[in-house]
């Protein structure tokens, strides 16, 4: 039996040493978020503290009975359900190894040593673990950091372009990105990679060395996040997108919000910032505001249509994406491409074909139902959009979504009032809002979704040929 408990003893450290960095890769590796910003706290009592205080409490025998019946198989069918599963990234494997090797040793010196206290088996490894990984991976990123500066300043005459705002910025992104390449070898951050971590991988690994323009976006979760990416990058052109009250959680307040996307702003080498008019920044002679003069003449489930003042003549632009706001959006692309050399008509040309960011009011045919995937927009004024847009459909309208994530109960509920109002049936994804959202929108178009994995089986029940079905917003099970 002896050995069975030992056994026992390693697979509960490694399980729980697996729980903490699944939610450290979801949390950026940020411990004190982990903590306090977690969103589904009694996970935290379920698969780490139970065990931990069954381990002291209970004898050996029913801890191991309770371990194997009881913890084990809820561990396992959890990290199954998990729609972002822990991903073993080389970071992750050297914290999974370490834990494993200080296990292993602690165990065999517990073994030799009559007076070994049984708690250091369980806390010392993970407590040794995290210090040691935490170090480790200081010293490689410090390294990596050094190897992707080099690299920058090995590409010739290599322009940056650094994009942040509080919504809009991969999409923004993607939209200069298409434009420029027409005329450019350009070279974007992919997916919505936004952190210092993140960007120095993409720089190292992927960045082409013939690069011409180099877009990066970036994202910050607290004061000084921007700031350290600005100072890698050095962009010689800035663009601060719209600011709101997205991640308030984080901020607290928006002066903080707005504060911290003005770091992009602090670039030694920027040329020129292009700036959202949203944000309070007095009048330079490297600042152009925008949009100036923007006239929205069309927006449907077809396209856009907007005119906008370039040099003191009204240029007219369409697109074939969805969303008044885009316009707002591609008069930033605009105004950076036309600034780093392409012509109005050049600009125009381009706009013709440009393609639908995936998941940001993406329109899909499928089965006789009109389908608009917005699930990766996640603020109140994009999403209230995406709503108005969806409303002129003829026929039966439905919305999936989660509400509003880090953002206000105020925001939540002005949410809940539009979707009752212009929606014949809503699908409440998780628990986070469902009372504000379920409080305001009518029992008899409202049907709370618990399990994700339930997503298809309940869209074959509720909807039918002839619906439109708004994605509005996503969130991660663990949110």
């Amino acid at each position: 039996m002896e050995y069975l408990y030992i056994f026992t003893h390693i697979l509960l450290i490694m399980s729980l040493g697996w729980y903490l960095i699944t939610n450290l890769q979801w949390y950026n590796y940020k411990l004190e978020r982990v903590i306090l910003k977690h969103h589904k706290w009694q996970w935290h009592i379920t698969y780490f503290a139970s065990p931990i205080v069954f381990f002291y409490i209970l004898p050996e025998l029913y801890f191991t009975i309770y371990f194997y019946l009881l913890f084990m198989t809820s561990f396992v069918l959890w990290n199954k359900k998990l729609d972002r599963p822990l991903v073993l990234t080389g970071r992750v494997k050297r914290f999974l190894a370490l834990l494993l090797f200080i296990t292993f040793a602690i165990i065999a010196l517990c073994l030799t040593n009559e007076d070994c206290n049984s708690s250091a088996v369980l806390f010392v490894p993970i407590f040794l673990a995290y210090i040691v990984s935490y170090l480790l991976e200081k010293m490689f990123f410090i390294s990596f950091k050094n190897k992707a500066k080099e690299r920058l300043e090995a590409i010739p005459a290599l322009k940056i372009v650094a994009i942040t705002a509080s919504y809009g910025k991969t999409s923004i992104k993607n939209y200069l990105y298409h434009v420029l390449k027409r005329k450019y070898k350009v070279y974007k951050t992919p997916r919505s990679v936004n952190t210092m971590g993140g960007i120095v991988l993409d720089v190292n690994r992927d960045l082409p060395l013939d690069s011409q323009i180099y877009i990066a976006e970036a994202g910050a979760r607290e004061k000084g996040d921007i700031e350290e990416i600005t100072t890698f990058l050095e962009p010689q052109y800035c663009v601060l997108g719209s600011v709101g009250e997205q991640h308030i959680e984080y901020f607290k307040t928006l002066d903080n919000i707005i504060q911290t996307k003005m770091e992009i702003l602090t670039s030694p080498r920027m040329k020129k910032g292009f700036v959202h008019e949203s944000v309070p920044i007095k009048d330079y002679e490297t600042i152009v505001k925008f949009p100036d003069n923007l006239h929205v003449t069309m927006s449907n489930l077809d396209g856009i249509w907007f005119d906008i003042v370039i040099n003191g003549k009204q240029e007219h632009f369409s697109a074939p994406i969805l969303g008044s706001f885009n316009a707002i959006n591609l008069t930033a692309v605009i105004l950076v491409a036309h600034e780093l050399g392409m012509s109005i008509d050049e600009i125009k040309l381009s706009l013709k074909d440009l393609p639908q960011v995936e998941h940001r009011l993406q329109k899909i045919e499928a089965g006789g139902k009109v389908i608009i995937d917005d699930s990766f927009n996640g603020n109140l004024e994009g999403m209230l959009e995406a709503i108005n847009i969806c409303s002129h459909h003829e026929g039966r309208k439905v919305i999936i979504t989660p509400g509003l994530v880090e953002s206000t109960s105020e925001a939540n509920i002005l949410l809940a009032n539009e979707i009752n109002e212009k929606f014949d049936f809503a699908i409440i994804t998780g628990t986070l809002n469902a009372h504000l959202l379920s409080s305001n929108i009518d029992e008899d178009k409202l049907f709370i979704l618990k399990e994700k994995a339930d997503m298809e089986k309940v869209l074959a029940e509720k909807t039918r040929a002839g619906d439109l079905i708004l994605f509005a917003n996503d969130a991660p099970n663990f949110i």
